[in-house]
């Protein structure tokens, strides 16, 4: 991070100090404020927030103290330096009980204060990071190669790597599993953005009561679990990219509040009445035809215009399949940690070109996973690969097994191919719910219905 974006307060109740604050700090390129006492400088704080505060401990009205309990509260990241004239041991464990960064006795040198203060950004450095370290753990890893030649997925790169370095809103759309956030990676790489945070939301996983507050912070006592103030997504990612996975599941009463910071950068923490702001690139994925979903009620179109300025159309593994060679490969040579290098015999290869693949790329990792633990001499063979239902009939002919569910195109019920499916998919995923829920493309909450409904069990 360049000086240049950082800003501090300098908060004193002495203008010369304040001034000789100011032309230290200017020298250095950051952005400084001042303020001449406890409460200009809550006042401003209140405005907008900063990266430092610079607080004498002695003023009149409020004192230093009281504005380090005020940042402390409401800013938890803003790392404060305490200054005083007086020598006191018992003001210093105070301030550092209150949680001040470090306390400076005057008379200091320049060169003392500004190493303070460069360990200070330092160290909200690494507090946004190991924020954002959670969900960086929890998407898939983003260094990792993305594999594909096929015409349609090449054109979608092309013109993903041309808009990245552009601040423009993308809408990555797309059935479960094609990679959307593989590409989402790939976008903030290649962005203006690239040296900042990359947060990652999915908007699916969240309880629609809960999604305000994870996108936009709560204050303190809020509702009934605010016990502290807490940061949105949209606070930490200042700088950075925020990426909103499944974005047509956000409610119709968190839509609005969206809108409005996509289009001014300003938001509210739940509880709060003060205006903040944050610059992020903001980039949605979803796998509904949102168009469908203007039409029905379900999302705002002035919503829908905003976030997709440009949109990129992911195709699924069905109109890729010349690259699943390709993808089974860099399974089984990057993803899968084995003592024994996995190879995949040539019939067990057309099976798998030959099944279409509804959970896509997602779907065939979860199957060459499996097939890798329990194939013998290290050979995926046919009857190691776990596929339901239309993909049986041509698995039959090669192992001579007997096909246990419903081929589509027989006479059967909607609602019978339907239980069959998703029992197959539980099987192959090793009843792993989670997994499971993304490769049939429906909510973790849909999931259990039909489990229930159509008596599932992994027995």
């Amino acid at each position: 991070m360049s000086n240049n974006s950082i800003s501090i307060l300098a908060v004193d109740d002495e203008e010369s100090f304040r001034d000789l604050l100011k032309k230290i700090l200017e020298s250095e390129d950051y952005i400084i404020d001042t303020a001449a006492d406890g409460v200009e400088a809550i006042n401003k704080l209140q405005i907008k927030s900063v990266d430092l505060v610079l607080c004498d401990v002695k003023m009149p009205r409020v004192d230093g103290l009281e504005v380090l309990k005020f940042v402390k509260e409401h800013y938890v990241d803003t790392q404060v330096i305490m200054l005083t004239g007086v020598n006191d041991v018992s003001i210093a464990v105070d301030c550092m009980r209150l949680g001040a960064y470090h306390y400076l006795t005057k008379p200091y040198s320049a060169t003392e204060l500004l190493a303070v203060i460069e360990r200070a950004l330092e160290r909200k450095k690494l507090a946004i990071e190991n924020k954002v370290l959670k969900s960086e753990l929890a998407r898939h890893s983003l260094s990792g190669q993305i594999v594909g030649n096929a015409r349609s997925f090449l054109e979608v790169l092309n013109v993903a790597t041309k808009v990245a370095p552009t601040d423009s809103t993308i809408l990555i759309q797309g059935a479960s599993g094609t990679g959307k956030e593989l590409v989402s990676g790939l976008l903030h790489r290649n962005s203006l953005h690239k040296d900042q945070q990359f947060v990652a939301l999915n908007c699916a996983s969240i309880p629609e009561t809960l999604i305000e507050s994870e996108l936009f912070g709560h204050e303190k006592g809020s509702f009934t679990d605010a016990v502290a103030m807490r940061q949105g997504l949209v606070e930490i990612a200042n700088g950075g990219t925020l990426f909103l996975d499944e974005v047509g599941e956000i409610s119709l009463t968190v839509q609005p509040k969206l809108l409005r910071f996509l289009q001014t950068g300003e938001f509210r923490r739940v509880g709060g009445n003060k205006n903040l702001k944050s610059d992020v690139r903001v980039i949605s994925a979803t796998n509904k035809d949102l168009r469908d979903e203007v039409s029905l009620g379900r999302f705002r179109e002035d919503l829908l215009y905003r976030i997709n300025v440009i949109t990129l159309q992911l195709p699924s593994l069905k109109e890729r399949k010349e690259d699943i060679p390709l993808l089974v490969d860099h399974f089984l040579k990057k993803r899968i940690r084995s003592k024994e290098q996995k190879r995949i015999d040539q019939k067990a290869l057309e099976l798998l070109e030959k099944y279409d693949w509804p959970g896509n790329v997602r779907e065939l990792e979860n199957v060459i996973e499996r097939a890798a633990i329990l194939c013998r001499d290290g050979t995926i063979r046919v009857e190691d690969l776990a596929l339901p239902l239309g993909s049986r009939s041509f698995q039959d002919q090669q192992s001579g097994g007997i096909s246990k569910g419903p081929a589509i195109g027989t006479a059967v019920s909607i609602r019978e191919i339907e239980k069959s499916h998703i029992e197959g998919v539980l099987n192959t995923v090793n009843w792993n719910k989670n997994t499971a829920s993304k490769i049939l493309g429906i909510s973790l909450k849909t999931l259990y219905t039909k489990i229930q409904q159509y008596n599932l069990s992994k027995d």
